[in-house]
């Protein structure tokens, strides 16, 4: 199992991140191990390693089937569930390895830092007309809908199976709205799939 993230894929949140840099062409695709995965409403634990680690709400796609060169019109037939998801990032470490020119990997791959919540089928929405929101401590922090999305969620699983050969089990994480910011010990964070609560678990 694989986990498949985009980076940059609404616009407000590029602007928030990265000023007047242009906005991206192509999907920005990165990736997390299989270690990163924290699910079943098991708490996440801020490492030591860092000073700030930021939350990322994002709409999460499962692959359901095996597929390489996979053509967009035909994408849908590659996921069945949706969630939400937190890809939390050690942002101190991430802007110094961009300053550096570094590969920046390890901001984004550290255990535990790749947060899912409860599966949703995908057949119950309209992929790229999603509302998904995330609270912390009872406050709305995050919200954003798929409309929003620079590359489609159909495109994305194109694109990327152009070059690796996409497997049942592996998780899409789609892009984050803007809105994010540092998590703490003791925050209490809930996702929600439009009314639907699918994430819930605390910070340690």
């Amino acid at each position: 199992m694989k986990i498949i993230a985009v980076g940059m894929n609404y616009p407000l949140h590029c602007r928030e991140l990265h000023g007047g840099e242009p906005l991206p062409k192509e999907p920005v695709i990165f990736m997390k191990p299989d270690s990163a995965l924290l699910k079943d409403s098991k708490p996440f634990f801020i490492p030591d390693f860092c000073e700030q680690v930021d939350y990322e709400a994002e709409l999460v796609v499962r692959i359901s089937r095996l597929g390489k060169n996979i053509a967009e019109r035909f994408a849908r037939r590659y996921y069945d569930a949706v969630t939400v998801g937190i890809d939390f990032t050690a942002r101190d470490l991430q802007r110094r390895f961009r300053a550096e020119g570094k590969p920046w990997e390890l901001c984004k791959g550290f255990d535990s830092s790749a947060a899912i919540g409860d599966w949703m089928p995908a057949e119950q929405f309209d992929i790229q007309h999603i509302g998904f929101r995330l609270d912390i401590d009872g406050k709305t922090v995050q919200q954003g809908n798929t409309a929003d999305m620079l590359f489609r969620v159909d495109e994305i699983i194109a694109y990327v199976s152009r070059f690796c050969t996409l497997k049942i089990g592996d998780l899409l994480f789609t892009g984050t709205p803007v809105g994010v910011g540092p998590v703490a010990v003791g925050n209490h964070l809930e996702g929600y799939l439009e009314n639907n609560k699918v994430l819930d678990f605390y910070v340690r």
